[in-house]
């Protein structure tokens, strides 16, 4: 296709004419996935670029206007939009990166990691209370069931449930003291 053929092509495709736009996307759709594919060098991403690239001519055709030729404009658009995708994508792994430097360095000074045998050390200290006690602790805190819950599917009041759990967490606090200070949000 020349010059003015493209250009006749441009200007139907201004009116809304969709032939104009299928002959545009066969003819360019695959050089223009090459020319980005080898700036971004990612053949997914450039191909969305592309995709992308022609939704929006289609939505502004009526306010674009070509000075130099079609093929220029179709290629240094697309130049242009791998140039942003490129810098959107530093911007977004300079941030993932200190966003996951500031994490690690949070994590490391504000936690001691458990000891190897803790969850061990709490199912012993779990398995050490009364049967009842026991069983109204797992209750509520394993498998997260209200007091009330509990009242009502052991078939003892409420006051019962309160006081066996105070007594549970008492128990577990002084039998657990010496582990990990993270407990306390457990108990």
């Amino acid at each position: 296709m020349n010059q003015p053929d493209e250009n006749e092509l441009f200007r139907k495709l201004k009116n809304g004419e969709v032939s104009a736009f299928d002959q545009l996307f066969h003819k360019y759709y695959g050089y223009l996935c090459v020319y980005a594919s080898k700036i971004v060098h990612d053949n997914d991403a450039a191909e969305e670029i592309v995709q992308d690239f022609f939704v929006k001519l289609w939505e502004k055709r009526d306010r674009l206007n070509i000075e130099t030729s079609v093929n220029n404009y179709l290629f240094k658009s697309v130049k242009n939009l791998c140039i942003n995708y490129l810098h959107h994508v530093q911007i977004k792994n300079k941030y993932v990166k200190t966003v996951s430097e500031n994490t690690e360095n949070q994590l490391s000074a504000d936690f001691d990691f458990p000891e190897p045998d803790l969850f061990e050390k709490i199912e012993n200290s779990i398995s050490s209370l009364p049967e009842k006690r026991q069983e109204i602790f797992r209750l509520s805190r394993q498998e997260g069931l209200k007091y009330h819950e509990i009242a009502e599917k052991l078939q003892i009041s409420i006051k019962t449930v309160e006081t066996q759990m105070g007594l549970a967490i008492k128990t577990l606090r002084e039998l657990l003291r010496n582990s990990f200070t993270f407990l306390t949000l457990l108990f």
